[in-house]
């Protein structure tokens, strides 16, 4: 007798279906060039959405409005999205030199233009990765939209309850409100929400700003407003994707002019044929832990390693911050802005410049006396943008007419993941990556290990990580299955396979870097998706992330330079 799959795991296979049809119809869609989003065309969109349930949109498949969710997606979206019934996709089209004003979400580093009062366009300049992580956010979007609208029309003629029109009046009067204003339009939007009064204060804290003290209400208003006007006057909102995006999708314009420019640099400054080692992470933590012992010394005398760091990373020591980087700019780090459309800005430091005597790390005089490497640190990459850029810089570079290969010794990546077995700010040494959804997977040899962190004081787990395709996109269900299997999965992120995919063809099929090249890989946990209320959309890491990304980065440097 055939034995039955259980139950989680009929839902875990259901769930993995739903993924990969959500993925097949966002490539149909990008290449039919536009569709509706509620209309027949977002149909499948929706539908697998709803049957999903990622846990980083909570409540969507209830009838009550997931507010969590829609903080975690409104900040990750252009500011007035909400108002526009036509949102265009772009490439790096020029509106840059143009009158339009950059419009950047607080939470992702993309341009985007108010064209006018109904068009929002959004430029795409880091992969497919980056289209999928609007289209999902777009439709968690709609979907919330129309729960809003189903509650307030009360007739086929657009007629609205008193709540709604209450909320009208407390949006359109364009003031700030008094409290026993706001408390009363609250109070309205807590009936149209399906929320609790104090949920609804809560959220309007989290949601507000300097400039827009109402941005909850205003959210909602036009989220409802456009929802009715597809319901009741057929005025479908639309999503397009630009010709020109359409054509240059995947042909990595981007990356190679981010690439050709970090290598004219190092050429100018002879640095090329030196021995270089490619670290993927922040634009602080490098600096803070070659500079800021010795830039800070007189001004903060009694503190010392993560004590030190957990104050640079206070929002309110922008002039500690800013006396560190004029220290490493003065003292061998060279800062080249992005300026490629990647969002990647990148840090070189020339190492045998830099007074390492200084450092409270252990340093080898001699290897940086014979060696003299060089550290190239890029700021994180978004999905398969790690693979455009990886597969970029590692190719050889022309220079006098001869092709100039990189010396490149060591490739470190450490990055933000979700984990399944921990907590927020809690470590993963990964032992290979395996890709989601296929059978793909990278195993190598890890230069970090679990023995070299553990006097750290931090909790550490060893295992595979698996490259998801989007992290807004996961379940209990998948991840219970993942954690649970003889895949022995630790944790998830977005771009390990995509940069191991790059180093594996550099060295082992192209030759244009050493076969043997090191490799480090190191994330600390900023979520656990199997807890509830640890997801994504609770909220950032806070001090909990300084201590973790502070003792990986320590020890990739203390490895560099022994």
């Amino acid at each position: 007798m055939t034995k039955q799959p259980t139950s989680g795991r009929t839902r875990a296979q259901e769930s993995t279906n739903a993924i990969e049809r959500m993925y097949i119809t966002m490539r149909h869609l990008f290449n039919r060039g536009f569709y509706k989003p509620m209309g027949v065309s977002g149909d499948a969109l929706r539908e697998s959405l709803l049957l999903l349930r990622p846990e980083i949109y909570g409540t969507i498949a209830e009838e009550k409005t997931e507010l969590d969710g829609l903080l975690y997606v409104v900040d990750r979206l252009p500011e007035g999205i909400e108002e526009c019934r036509f949102i265009n996709l772009t490439s790096d089209e020029g509106y840059s030199n143009s009158h339009f004003k950059a419009i950047i979400p607080p939470k992702r580093r993309r341009n985007c233009y108010r064209i006018d009062s109904e068009q929002m366009n959004i430029e795409i300049t880091r992969g497919r990765s980056e289209i999928y992580d609007i289209l999902t956010h777009l439709t968690f979007l709609f979907i919330e939209s129309h729960k809003i609208a189903k509650k307030v029309v009360i007739s086929d003629e657009g007629s609205t309850t008193r709540d709604w029109i209450k909320l009208e009046e407390a949006v359109k009067s364009g003031k700030k409100l008094s409290l026993q204003e706001r408390e009363i339009a609250l109070t309205h939007t807590g009936n149209i929400l399906g929320r609790t009064f104090s949920e609804l204060k809560q959220s309007h804290t989290q949601f507000a700003t300097k400039t827009k003290p109402e941005r909850f209400l205003e959210i909602i208003y036009w989220l409802g407003k456009l929802a009715i006007d597809e319901l009741v006057y057929d005025q479908k909102r639309t999503v397009t994707f630009s010709p020109v995006l359409r054509e240059r999708l995947g042909h990595h314009i981007h990356g190679e002019i981010w690439a050709d420019n970090i290598k004219s640099i190092l050429k100018k400054q002879n640095l090329l044929k030196r021995p270089i080692h490619i670290i993927s992470a922040n634009m602080h933590s490098v600096m803070n832990t070659l500079f800021a012992p010795n830039a800070l010394k007189t001004t903060l005398p009694k503190q010392q390693n993560f004590e030190l760091y957990e104050t640079l990373s206070n929002e309110e020591n922008e002039s500690l911050r800013n006396k560190v980087k004029k220290e490493a700019l003065q003292k061998g780090m060279t800062f080249i802005p992005d300026a490629s459309g990647t969002n990647i800005d990148v840090q070189i430091f020339d190492i045998p410049k830099i007074d390492t005597s200084k450092l409270d790390i252990k340093v080898d005089p001699k290897l940086i006396s014979e060696q003299q490497p060089v550290i190239v640190v890029m700021d994180y990459a978004f999905g398969e943008q790690a693979y455009e850029t990886i597969d970029e810089l590692l190719k050889p570079v022309k220079a006098n007419g001869e092709k100039v290969y990189l010396n490149v010794e060591s490739i470190s990546i450490m990055g933000k993941a979700g984990i399944l077995d921990g907590k927020k700010g809690d470590v993963m040494i990964p032992s290979a990556h395996i890709f989601e959804g296929t059978a793909d997977n990278y195993p190598f040899k890890n230069e970090l290990s679990k023995n070299d962190l553990e006097a750290c004081d931090v909790d550490i787990y060893e295992g595979t990580m698996v490259t998801v395709l989007g992290t807004s996109l996961q379940n209990k269900d998948i991840l219970k299955f993942f954690k649970d299997s003889t895949w022995n999965v630790i944790g998830l992120e977005m771009e390990g396979v995509h940069y191991q995919k790059a180093i594996q063809s550099a060295s082992k099929i192209r030759g244009s870097i050493n076969e043997n090249v090191k490799v480090r890989y190191a994330y600390y946990a900023s979520d656990n998706p199997l807890e509830t209320g640890s997801t994504l959309a609770s909220g950032g890491l806070g001090t909990t992330g300084v201590k973790p990304t502070y003792v990986i980065t320590r020890k990739i440097i203390e490895q560099i330079l022994n």
